[in-house]
């Protein structure tokens, strides 16, 4: 019957899985004139040499060089030149090397051979090779140093990373003298990481001592520590005659929310209040003494608050468990944000099995501007790894933006480098949420509905005006989804900008005046509605990986239709604001006869392919309304090992392609390493393609495309799965990579939908088909 739930349905790849073609070797082409370029690069390296000497020297007395060799893979340089060790790819095409006496000599001898005509070893390395640097002091400076400058006070603090360097022994040597250099300056350190791919230290300092760390040679980066965006405009909306709340069951999902604290006496909260812990030292105080936890726990804990507060009904389905990682102005104490989120993480995670967590943070210090991924961000994809957990964290506030860009450049102004999102949001691993315009009318225009009235700057379901954008590593879709966050509006007498009704409602911190909610905007109020929507999943599915939550939550994800009009359906644009879109509550937990999900949970190894044949019935091309809406989702996902020192930061590449075929073994031949051409020529499924196609979709750990059916397929249709890994990642993945599949066919339009029992059916067949070949 249609409307019916049913449980999603899981399917199994067919045979067989076939190893994916190599790219094969990397070759740059040689320069016009190559005496001319050797000796260019002589004289740069002798400039060089020269210059680095000014650097305060290291852990042992290999100088630090700059490299300018575009996309050249690092692996080369070091197999070409024995001595030189990579530290780590930067943007805009450098390396940065640790080089002894004989690679310096041996560099010489091969330009001078190059410069009289000659022909060396590993040539296409000093073809590659543009010019010799130094990482300057001006290199070392984070972006809010780089605006701001050290602060003018006699001691401050800032936050300083060393290199992640690869080797156990070379790592522990230069923590060593870095520390004793410290303490020889005594230098107060107030915390520090150290874990694989990060090694910081937070110092308190004055300006003379700041200028030495600068030129340290090593030091990667020095920067002034986070500064977080908080909005506390708050308006109180009372409800009353509210039935008791329930409190939900003890097999109930569980969510952490890491944020401010939580007000635990609130009576929408305390029911479902499993535990409240406080990370801050020294008293470790839980309660929310700011009110944008407990505004954001609210979310997490109902998602829609309108709709219970309109419906009179609070009934929690969920666990909530709060960990205040943020004080009452809105930061963290003397450690590092890094640590202490970990640290709670670990707690809810350990002792409750949390899985889903919001935080609801974003640093102002750590604008993405197409940089290398922060540390936050980092210490997020790390975790989200190693315990196959959830982070929903905002895309960021543009707390700063000018009135004038509001009244007159909205959405112009998104795509500024201004409004670009913050750390914690480019991670990978994550889901990053944007924030949408729900509501269009203020209190003013409530009001006094015959005065003209505030002009809303955007319209619902178009990005928030506060709403920062993306993308992400190598334009990585980013945000992937979007939630309700707040709309702002411009008052036509004074040309003021307004927010007051026009917020998220969720329960107030202050509920003993009187209020027991109130509404604020923001995209931290955005991302708790994914983050509750991820964890009634749960519900359902409740071993799903992180990987599933992540892939059947952009499933089920459309991008509005006024988003959509906004930007003239401009896909780079959609991209950086809106990601994959809104998530569809219906269907997301259950599947109906008019909407199906099937989920497919595998291991794949590196440059293999794995092959699902889509169980299409024949009625989802036929029936009597042939210009029905029907469509086919893919999405996929997974959570490589990430490294900061490195162009392409995630080690490991899985994506997907939606392809035709007559057959199994067609599509595999079609993929076989041995049918060159035929792989190159394989198309993805034609027809009406919404957002995104392989290649922007690739960039990111999560990917979705969606394709509406307009007509019979001539052959069968197959979602085939492929890895291919950087050769430089190898080393840090394992040889079965975890990936998450989610098909989802919908025919909303047919009355006489039977989908689901129809594509059960055919899984049914194969089942019996797969047992009897087994047997």
């Amino acid at each position: 019957m249609a409307g019916e739930a049913h449980p999603h349905l899981r399917f199994e790849r067919e045979q067989p899985i076939n190893a994916k073609r190599s790219k094969g070797r990397q070759f740059t082409k040689p320069p016009s004139d190559i005496p001319s370029h050797a000796r260019g690069l002589s004289a740069s390296l002798q400039r060089a040499r020269a210059s680095v000497q000014e650097d305060i020297q290291g852990f042992d007395l290999r100088p630090l060089f700059k490299l300018q060799v575009g996309t050249l893979d690092p692996d080369q340089i070091e197999k070409g030149f024995p001595g030189v060790e990579v530290v780590s790819q930067e943007d805009g095409g450098y390396a940065l090397v640790f080089a002894n006496d004989e690679a310096m000599a041996e560099f010489e001898a091969r330009l001078t051979s190059l410069a009289q005509g000659g022909q060396v070893k590993y040539q296409q390395v000093i073809f590659a090779l543009q010019a010799f640097d130094r990482w300057s002091p001006d290199d070392r400076k984070g972006w809010a140093l780089k605006r701001d400058g050290f602060p003018a006070s006699q001691s401050f603090v800032v936050d300083v990373e060393l290199w992640p360097l690869g080797r156990g022994d070379e790592r522990a040597a230069m923590i060593e003298k870095f520390d004793t250099w410290l303490a020889s300056r005594n230098l107060e350190v107030l915390d520090r990481i150290t874990t694989e791919a990060l090694i910081a230290r937070r110092l308190r300092l004055g300006r003379g001592v700041a200028d030495e760390l600068l030129g340290y040679r090593d030091v990667r980066m020095v920067d002034l520590p986070p500064r977080f965006g908080i909005g506390l405009e708050v308006l109180q909306l009372d409800i009353q005659e509210l039935p008791p709340v329930p409190s939900p069951a003890g097999d109930a999902p569980a969510i952490g929310v890491l944020d401010s604290g939580v007000a635990g006496g609130h009576p929408l909260i305390g029911p479902a209040l499993g535990d409240a812990q406080g990370f801050l030292l020294p008293d470790r105080a839980h309660e929310d003494d700011n009110g944008h936890g407990t505004h954001v726990a609210g979310i997490a804990l109902y998602g829609d608050v309108e709709e219970c507060a309109s419906a009179r009904s609070f009934v929690p389905q969920l666990r909530l468990f709060s960990g205040r990682i943020l004080d009452s102005r809105a930061q963290a104490d003397w450690r590092f944000i890094e640590n202490v989120i970990e640290e709670a993480v670990r707690y809810f995670h350990q002792n409750y099995r949390c899985r889903v967590f919001n935080l609801s943070y974003g640093d102002l210090n750590r604008p993405y501007v197409g940089t290398r991924i922060r540390s936050v961000a980092q210490t997020l994809d790390r975790l989200a790894r190693e315990l196959d957990i959830l982070f929903v964290v905002p895309i960021g506030n543009l707390v700063d933006c000018p009135d004038d860009w509001l009244r007159n450049d909205y959405p112009g102004y998104l795509f500024k480098e201004e409004a670009r999102l913050i750390d914690p949001a480019p991670a990978l691993n994550v889901l990053t949420v944007g924030s949408l315009a729900r509501w269009d009318q203020t209190h003013s225009s409530w009001r006094w509905p015959s005065d003209i009235a505030d002009r809303p700057i955007a319209a619902r379901d178009q990005p928030s005006p506060f709403s920062r954008s993306g993308v992400s590593v190598r334009g990585a879709v980013k945000p992937e989804l979007v939630g309700y966050g707040g709309n702002q509006a411009v008052d036509p007498r004074d040309q003021s900008i307004k927010h007051r009704w026009l917020g998220e409602l969720s329960t107030n911190r202050d509920f003993v005046q009187g209020a027991l909610v109130a509404e604020k905007i923001g995209t931290s109020f955005a991302a708790p509605h994914i983050a509750h929507l991820a964890a009634r999943v749960l519900g359902e599915l409740p071993n799903a990986s992180g990987n599933l939550l992540r892939a059947i939550l952009v499933a089920n994800a459309r991008v509005p239709s006024a988003s959509i009009a906004l930007f003239n359906e401009d896909e780079d644009k959609l991209a950086q604001t809106i990601g994959y879109g809104m998530v569809d509550p219906f269907g997301l937990y259950r599947s109906t006869e008019e909407h199906v999900i099937l989920i497919a949970e595998a291991t794949i190894r590196n440059k293999t392919n794995h092959f699902y044949e889509i169980p299409i019935p024949d009625s989802f091309y036929g029936g009597e309304r042939k210009g029905r809406r029907r469509e086919i989702t893919v999405s996929l996902a997974y959570c490589p090992p990430v490294r900061t020192t490195r162009y392409d930061y995630k080690a490991s590449r899985v994506e997907f392609r939606l392809a035709e075929a007559e057959s199994l073994d067609e599509v595999a031949r079609a993929f076989d390493n041995a049918k060159r051409k035929e792989a190159d020529s394989i198309k993805e499924l034609g027809g009406d393609k919404s957002w995104y196609g392989t290649t922007k979709r690739s960039y990111g750990t999560v990917q979705a495309s969606t394709w509406a059916i307009k007509r019979a397929r001539a052959g069968r249709l197959f979602a085939v799965v492929s890895r291919n890994d950087f050769p430089w990642g190898e080393p840090y993945c394992k040889v079965e990579e975890d990936y998450s599949l989610v098909i989802r066919l919908t025919d909303r339009e047919n009355q006489h939908a039977r989908l689901y029992s129809e594509i059960r059916a055919q899984l049914q067949v194969r089942e019996r088909i797969r047992a009897r070949a087994r047997a």
